[in-house]
């Protein structure tokens, strides 16, 4: 029996408990974790803010009494400060103050991401805020409370960004949507979809300001003003949402990063140091689109590197397969996925990347409801043929499409065997010439 310390419990944190537990009853787990709380889907904070459900019961699925329950000691509100990797010990305070330790024979770090803070002057005024933590969307709510707080700036039109947005807007506020870029989701998708995003939030309310720059946050005690090198917005509330960085507080100067600063791990989690894994959004995964180490911040990411770390600490081996940063994004019914690269991204990248693209409806015609049009873009090497990338948006849930495009991508799949791959038809879900056949047939 080994001791296996866990630091960080929240998805790849919890994922990798709960493997170590319940295939390896003899390992004694110890978990550190700051938080109140651990499993917060954060995925679901714009819905909770936005009413959209009617509270955040639902978005949490383990707890402590669960892991200590399986048999995980489990430390809340506290945080580990240092690690002392050479006699394999780990350091931390509690939240009575008292400072705690533990000895460990394989460690495992889940210490996740941080958001961005930007290094402008007001930043600090009272309701300028991120929104990542169970208590943060907590906050933000008691405040949306107050009849007074009318106008909202969003920083940052990323995911949370524009997710964050639709759902002030649901709450009856003025909402002014503020990107650097030129446009919303930069990075996740081409420019035909990003425009049909745009377009959306625009039909319904959000005030979308791109290619602005935040020069300064002003107010006496709260903010009252976001100045750009633009323009200058009046705001009540003042949401940072322009992305995050790998937590590495605790092994930057011992482990092995990556350029942007996550633990670099092999395929099994390992870290460059023997005995102790990274999961998560502090750890690198390898990229099937690249052919590389990548980083790639997502929660379905996190489970599997944590399923991955636990078996590997345990003593059976097992590697990652590769991931394909499979993503999706549903705003006021517009519902857009996206796996591997974008077109841009491919050349931006050195491959001599083209695309196919095949926009028609879902179902045949004569379907008269339930019926929407579906845009589908597959990105492909000229030259070897392997699927790259692809992105589908539509008001129909096609969500499950990408998953095979993302299969695709790992199994390095040419564009020109989805031509003629057997894909069923019934009137009722698809057409008898699809966009997927269509779009694949127009390749060059």
């Amino acid at each position: 029996m080994s001791k296996i310390v866990v630091v960080g419990a929240n998805h790849a944190g919890t994922a990798t408990v709960n493997t170590i537990l319940s295939n390896y009853p003899n390992e004694e787990v110890v978990v550190f974790d700051k938080n109140s709380n651990i499993s917060f889907l954060g995925c679901g904070m714009a819905l909770w803010i936005g009413k959209q459900i009617s509270g955040p019961e639902g978005l949490f699925y383990s707890s402590k009494e669960k892991l200590e329950c399986n048999g995980a000691k489990v430390h809340m509100e506290t945080e580990i400060t240092k690690i002392d990797y050479d006699n394999k010990i780990v350091y931390g305070i509690n939240k009575d103050g008292e400072t705690v330790s533990e000895t460990y024979d394989k460690l495992i770090l889940s210490t996740g991401s941080l958001p961005i803070d930007l290094p402008i002057p007001g930043k600090n005024l009272k309701n300028v805020q991120f929104v990542k933590l169970y208590q943060h969307a907590e906050d933000v709510i008691k405040k949306l409370e107050n009849q007074d707080l009318k106008n909202i700036v969003v920083v940052g039109a990323g995911y949370i960004g524009v997710e964050l947005a639709e759902a002030f807007q649901r709450c009856g506020k003025n909402v002014e949507l503020v990107d650097l870029s030129d446009s919303c989701l930069s990075g996740y998708y081409d420019t035909e979809f990003r425009n049909l995003m745009t377009e959306n939030l625009a039909k319904n309310g959000i005030n979308v300001n791109f290619g602005e720059k935040v020069l300064e946050i002003k107010g006496t005690d709260k903010v009252e003003e976001v100045i750009t090198d633009k323009k200058t917005y009046k705001a009540d509330m003042v949401i940072l949402a322009v992305g995050f960085v790998p937590n590495n507080l605790l092994g930057k100067d011992k482990l092995e990063l990556f350029k942007n600063g996550s633990y670099k791990v092999d395929l099994t989690q390992m870290t460059s140091e023997k005995d102790v894994y990274a999961i998560g959004d502090c750890a690198t995964v390898y990229d099937n689109s690249i052919e590389d180490t990548n980083y790639i911040a997502l929660a379905t990411n996190a489970v599997r590197s944590g399923i991955v770390a636990a078996h590997n600490a345990c003593g059976t081996k097992l590697e990652s397969i590769g991931v394909q940063g499979s993503n999706g994004i549903s705003i006021y019914g517009l519902n857009m996925v996206s796996t591997g690269l974008t077109l841009e991204k491919a050349k931006a990248l050195g491959y001599d990347a083209i695309a196919t693209e095949f926009n028609d409806l879902q179902k045949p015609g004569f379907i008269e409801h339930d019926n929407e049009e579906v845009l589908l873009k597959i990105v492909y090497d000229k030259n070897t043929r392997r699927v790259l990338g692809a992105q589908m948006a539509s008001r129909q849930d096609i969500s499950m499409g990408i998953h095979m495009f993302s299969l695709a991508i790992q199994e390095k799949v040419t564009i020109d065997k989805i031509k003629l791959l057997d894909i069923f038809f019934l009137p009722h879900f698809n057409q008898p010439y699809n966009y997927i056949t269509m779009a694949a047939l127009g390749a060059k």
